[in-house]
């Protein structure tokens, strides 16, 4: 996993097979399978070791569940930014390793603190989840040579499209082109977890009960 890992960060996830990773280790691929059963289960494995980067509180503090909460996405995010593109196997995937599961427990552990009930918790953890997977893919394509200059010359040329288009029959998309296409990844992360969290808390009532969300 170590040296699938340092082959990930240097070459992106695509790079992670049964041969290169071999190679990485002076070794032929056939010795690999004594250890894991094909690209798609090391690749697993490697996605799961990643997560187990992921910060979470030892203690839930039920007074700032929701703050507590926004600290472990941010700290999702972060370790899958560390790793190029390796947000791209949790695509689709549910993590059930050693290393993941730590930190779903206490995502969970936090959002039921915050007293929503156990379904809208449930709900909660799988939106999330896909939230800072498709952020943290979408971020990762900037990690590759040249990607960042291409990604700046993309929203300019985004923003002029806006811009050109006739003011009669797309006013709202002409009138908004600048913060559609505002580059700023750190603030549209934020402003989204925010939303996120703020709609959490909004199913339960002003009594504390969680409300009849189905």
């Amino acid at each position: 996993m170590d040296a699938a890992l340092q082959v990930l960060d240097a070459e992106g996830l695509d790079a992670v097979t049964m041969r290169r990773v071999a190679q990485a280790l002076n070794t032929g691929p056939a010795s690999l399978y004594a250890h894991v059963a094909d690209k798609d289960e090391m690749v697993q494995l490697v996605f799961d070791r990643v997560l187990s980067e992921v910060e979470y509180p030892q203690q839930i503090d039920a007074e700032r569940w929701d703050e507590q909460l926004k600290d472990v996405c941010r700290s999702v995010r972060a370790a899958l930014g560390r790793h190029r593109d390796i947000a791209r196997a949790g695509l689709g995937n549910i993590p059930t390793g050693e290393g993941a599961l730590p930190g779903m427990n206490a995502i969970v552990g936090l959002i039921l603190a915050g007293g929503v009930s156990e379904r809208v918790a449930s709900l909660s953890v799988d939106i999330l989840g896909l939230y800072l997977t498709a952020t943290a893919y979408e971020e990762s394509l900037d990690s590759f040579p040249g990607s960042e200059k291409a990604s700046e010359d993309f929203h300019v040329e985004l923003q002029n499209f806006f811009i050109s288009l006739p003011v009669e029959k797309y006013p709202y998309l002409h009138m908004l082109a600048g913060p559609l296409t505002d580059g700023d990844g750190d603030h549209r992360f934020e402003f989204g977890l925010d939303i996120l969290v703020r709609g959490i808390a909004s199913t339960v009532q002003a009594d504390g009960r969680p409300t009849g969300v189905s």
